[in-house]
């Protein structure tokens, strides 16, 4: 009897599919009130006006540079950023910026941990700007968990359309704010409004908008746990006196409810109300110690605060500290003992390095180039005076915002004539060069031939206001041997 009773579950058994994963629980975090929940508000209203009001800030550069402080500007291949502007051939400026973005981003987080995730990551800051969107139409924790239990009515159909149609403009209103990075604002602004809009323009807004729904209205703190490589290895960073959110157990076990009134011996001061884990935005407890998900937002430090003091406790037993403080009961120490460690001066030094290199090559900027090509095909050719001609292809940079005239004469090489081909008037003595521009000539050197099969020359590009030079290394070939 018993085994044919069993047969039967085990049959339904093994034909239910397995899961690898359990699935998503939406979470509902309650609002709260105190430092970091008024500090997140702070930084949120910050960064939203920097990303969403930048690019309209203008910036004086002549009359043949574009007024827009901060512009990528794609069909010129030109990135400006106030004073500072980057051209193709200075890509290795992005680089060192990023780099340093890289290695401030590890000091920041060896001195405060993932204060970066909790503040002023992008996701962070638009999953609290819906959160609130939420809130501010649904009501807070309970009524949004009621209001998605009820079956369909009116009150769910409206609140949650208006909802949705609230994310769609802040995500229209993000993605158009980003392609006026791309673009003159003001102008763009103008054809948005006349509906006269590029379809790849268009594109990145659409597409930008829809993203930005999903990954604040839905993914949230998915994107955080499963697609952000930073949770995999920021605690490589982190050491023992690594400021981090932290719950005392010392302090608060063994924890359990509380009456009014009922003495404290014997027991912690954890009272349970999970408090710390309602307005947790990932979802998470805390008292299970330092976990991947935690974005050191410091809602649960509001939380408990707020509940030590309705209790008549200190505050404190979820804090913003140290392991060394929190496991080991290690005196404070001062601060500049917190920030002069040894992977901390690493950090600094190397951030001193980067921006030490980007400053020097910003002050010793030359306002133009000069880049000398030798003609391939022929190498040289000989011509019926006995004379040896080589042919280079000239470019010369101009990263003023002026219009500019050059002279060009080569070192080196004896009784060398140049002439510049294809050019209208122009003379190795009057090379012109608008503003902004790069131009490019074809050069053809003559010269008697050399006692060496090729020679080295030097090229020397004089600015014929100031007087400034530039100068490129190049091969002068005469084909003769010795």
């Amino acid at each position: 009897m018993s085994q044919r009773s069993t047969a039967p579950a085990k049959t339904e058994q093994a034909s239910k599919p397995v899961r690898l994963f359990a699935r998503r629980e939406k979470i509902y975090s309650r609002q709260v009130k105190g430092r970091y929940r008024r500090l997140k508000w702070l930084v949120m209203a910050l960064t939203l006006a920097i990303y969403y009001l930048a690019p309209l800030i203008r910036w004086d550069r002549g009359p043949n540079a574009p007024g827009q402080a901060i512009l990528i500007d794609l069909p010129a291949r030109r990135a400006y950023w106030f004073f500072i502007e980057i051209w193709p051939q200075e890509v290795y400026y992005l680089t060192a910026i990023l780099i340093f973005a890289a290695i401030a981003l590890f000091f920041v987080t060896s001195l405060l941990g993932r204060v970066w995730c909790g503040y002023l990551c992008p996701q962070t800051v638009w999953t609290d700007l819906f959160v609130a969107v939420e809130n501010l139409v649904q009501g807070d924790r309970v009524a949004r968990q009621r209001l998605d239990k009820k079956p369909i009515c009116f009150e769910k159909i409206w609140k949650k359309t208006l909802t949705h149609m609230l994310w769609l403009l802040i995500g229209l209103a993000t993605g158009g704010a980003f392609v006026f990075y791309f673009n003159d604002a003001p102008m763009l602004w103008a054809d948005i409004l006349q509906g006269d809009v590029s379809p790849t323009v268009m594109g990145f807004v659409l597409s930008l908008t829809f993203s930005t729904y999903l990954m604040a209205g839905f993914s949230r703190e998915q994107v955080c746990t499963y697609m952000c490589p930073y949770a995999r290895f920021q605690s490589a960073m982190f050491d023992k006196d690594t400021l981090i959110i932290g719950y005392d157990p010392k302090r608060g076990e063994p924890r359990g409810k509380h009456k009014a009134g009922a003495s404290w011996e014997g027991r912690g001061h954890c009272i349970d109300c999970t408090a710390c884990v309602q307005v947790c935005p990932m979802g998470i407890d805390i008292r299970n110690g330092l976990q991947m998900d935690c974005i050191a937002c410091g809602l649960c430090v509001d939380a408990c605060n707020d509940i030590m003091d309705k209790v008549g406790l200190p505050r404190g037993l979820i804090r913003y500290d140290t392991e060394n403080r929190i496991d080991h009961d290690v005196k404070e120490k001062a601060p500049w003992r917190i920030i002069i460690r040894p992977r901390t001066v690493y950090y600094i030094l190397t951030l001193a390095f980067v921006a030490g290199l980007v400053v020097y090559g910003q002050a010793t900027r030359k306002p133009f180039e000069l880049h000398a090509l030798h003609s391939r095909n022929p190498l040289m050719v000989r011509l019926s005076e006995g004379d040896i001609r080589n042919g280079y292809e000239i470019k010369i940079l101009n990263k003023t915002h002026e219009d500019k005239r050059y002279s060009l004469r080569v070192e080196n090489l004896e009784n060398a004539v140049l002439e510049v081909k294809g050019a209208g008037h122009m003379t190795p003595d009057n090379l012109f060069v608008a503003a902004d521009q790069v131009a490019a000539f074809n050069l053809f050197v003559t010269a008697r031939p050399q006692v060496q099969d090729s020679q080295k020359i030097l090229f020397i590009l004089r600015d014929n206001a100031n007087g400034s030079i530039d100068t490129y290394t190049s091969m002068f070939i005469s084909g003769d041997k010795k």
